[in-house]
């Protein structure tokens, strides 16, 4: 093993583990491994951490030492924009990893479809909010809280058409329009 001189893994470091692992979990073996798992009923996390691990030793650096880093990536490269999205998006892999697993890959797809769905949705409704004036864009958006917040943050509760946009702003002390 490689001796740690800091207590910490470099960016460099970082950013070979989040690489590394976005390669390993979209082959199918891997995703095959993960699901066998989750099958003999051991938890997908476990395997996706033990890819990790593995990840440390090609790299020789201790596993439980690069895991205990993984934690504290957001504490002490808070202030690395760059980093910390890449970071963010090895934890939205390692989840989907793990999604596909226990769900399987058609089912998967049926959500991930959805999701996309969702987001264009959203995307559009977005636009068509931009052309109100801001204290109509925040009633908006306070009527669409409330809406997911009744709706225990469903999906398809963070989307409003927009014929709700337009009763919303019609409901408005003082209608206006940008």
């Amino acid at each position: 093993m490689a001796q740690q001189i800091s207590e910490m893994l470099s960016r460099e470091q970082l950013i070979h583990v989040f690489n590394r692992f976005s390669v390993l979990t979209s082959r199918q073996d891997v995703k095959k491994r993960i699901a066998e798992a989750v099958k003999d009923k051991q938890e997908a996390v476990a395997v996706t951490t033990a890819i990790q691990e593995e990840i440390f030793l090609e790299m020789g650096i201790d596993p439980g030492f690069g895991i205990a880093c993984l934690g504290k990536v957001n504490l002490l490269y808070e202030n690395d924009r760059d980093l910390m999205i890449q970071f963010y998006r090895f934890v939205v892999r390692e989840e989907m990893a793990c999604d596909e697993a226990e769900v399987g890959p058609e089912e998967f797809a049926e959500r991930m479809l959805f999701q996309n769905q969702l987001k264009e949705q959203q995307l559009e409704m977005l636009k068509h909010m931009r052309k109100f004036h801001v204290d109509d864009q925040h009633a908006i958006l306070e009527k669409l809280h409330w809406q997911m917040e009744d709706a225990n943050f469903e999906s398809g509760s963070s989307v409003l058409s927009p014929e709700q946009i337009q009763e919303i702003v019609r409901r408005q002390p003082f209608a206006r329009s940008m």
